[in-house]
């Protein structure tokens, strides 16, 4: 089982300190580790090593400026091999020049949408088949023209729930603007109010007050506040026993 972390504010806010928790855990999760910031323009480091290992992480987090959104990822290699090609997160931009980053914490047990895509992707995860089916979907809707907040928010919506049946899909995805968080598997994944803002998390990173994020329902948020959710669908995952791993057992 991977972890995600997401950060959503209005202020650019200093979480260096967030940031050293959340990979103190990668111990735990050992196969790489990635983190998406601004630094001017959109940042994306990935590295296969254990974080709290890696000499590159605390440069990093020294030199953060402070920030408004970010993403980071720590994975416990399921599905792929051990290298940088594999580490979350994925970032590309669409054929508008919009640039999309995604980390996942999840397997993809049916690959009916993804599948095609491993004869071109650059690793051989699930997770980067489903980002490359993702962008494919973007570039379709923008033969219609630039879409609005709405409308993209439409598509990624439905993009998620198509592929969530018998899927474990954790996911947050940052387009620029709009900052896109769904889980569909419960008590993996909670949330926190944080002066101006939001944290996400696998599992929370201190005693403060986390709560529960919904489940089966694609959420996106802006500037630390919810802006926009979709309706519930019916793709919860349930894993079957020979699919749960010792971390997943957690949380059943």
């Amino acid at each position: 089982m991977c972890e995600l972390l997401g950060f959503s504010s209005a202020e650019p806010t200093d979480i260096s300190e967030v940031l050293r928790k959340f990979f103190s855990h990668s111990i735990k999760h050992p196969h790489g580790w990635g983190l998406m910031f601004e630094n001017g323009s959109r940042q994306v480091i990935r590295d296969p090593s254990a974080a709290c290992e890696s000499p590159l992480l605390e440069p990093v987090l020294r030199d953060l400026p402070p920030q408004t959104a970010a993403l980071a990822h720590i994975r416990f290699a399921t599905v792929g091999s051990i290298k940088e090609e594999n580490c979350h997160p994925f970032t590309a931009r669409d054929r508008s020049g919009r640039e999309w980053t995604l980390i996942h914490n999840g397997t993809i047990f049916n690959g009916r949408f993804t599948h095609r895509y491993s004869s071109v992707q650059s690793g051989d995860t699930d997770s980067e088949r489903f980002f490359l089916h993702l962008m494919d979907a973007v570039n379709r809707q923008l033969l219609n023209g630039i879409p609005t907040d709405e409308e993209r928010f439409r598509l990624i919506s439905r993009v998620i729930a198509d592929n969530a049946p018998r899927n474990k899909l954790n996911l947050m995805i940052y387009d620029g603007s709009l900052l896109y968080v769904h889980k569909n598997l419960k008590n993996t994944l909670s949330y926190k109010k944080i002066p101006g803002g939001l944290l996400f998390a696998t599992v929370p990173l201190d005693d403060g007050q986390w709560e529960d994020f919904p489940l089966a329902q694609v959420y996106a948020f802006r500037n630390g506040r919810e802006v926009m959710k979709a309706e519930p669908h019916s793709g919860i995952f349930v894993p079957a026993l020979d699919h749960i791993t010792t971390a997943d057992a957690m949380y059943i």
